[in-house]
């Protein structure tokens, strides 16, 4: 039985890149690169968790701004009466 093998974009970003690279990678050749890969790896995972927080923190500065701006007019209110 054939097995498929996928193609991932980093894998053609390698290719594009060095060949050689990319055929000792398909071989199982160890990388010089694993402390590299390893802190890329944990950057776009805290990337991933801050932008999925992104709207939640957008949505709380709106009401911020929303009972600031009421409290304002409150205050403006009373003030003047």
């Amino acid at each position: 039985m054939r097995q498929e093998h996928y193609i991932r974009a980093s894998e053609v970003g390698t290719f594009l890149y060095c060949r050689r690279a990319w055929h000792l990678s398909r071989h199982g050749a160890p990388s010089l690169l694993e402390a590299e890969r390893a802190r890329g790896t944990a950057f776009h995972h805290q990337h991933g968790q801050r932008a999925r927080a992104a709207p939640r923190a957008g949505r709380l500065a709106r009401w911020c701004a929303l009972a600031a701006l009421w409290l304002f007019l409150i205050g403006l209110v009373l003030a003047l009466w």
